[in-house]
């Protein structure tokens, strides 16, 4: 049950960053920037943004997902120029 609501998070954290940049990828694509967009996320703003939880969901976590899945769509774009 865990993992299927950390794909579903994924997945919105991908959709949310397509939307912000302006991108039309297929939804396992979204998935799978959202995975990657996250640890990137995670892994460049660690704990600076600790800002609770919401039904167990971590808000930092979603945030940092986001921007990390942003930022993994400007490199995508730059490479692919």
């Amino acid at each position: 049950m865990g993992l299927i609501i950390s794909l579903l998070i994924w997945a919105l954290i991908g959709w949310a960053a397509g939307k912000i940049m302006g991108s039309s990828y297929v939804w396992w694509l979204n998935i799978i920037i959202g995975i990657v967009g996250g640890w990137l996320g995670g892994a460049l703003l660690g704990s600076f943004l600790n800002l609770g939880e919401i039904a167990g969901i971590s808000i930092g976590g979603v945030v940092t997902g986001i921007i990390g899945a942003v930022l993994l769509i400007f490199i995508i774009r730059l490479i692919k120029k």
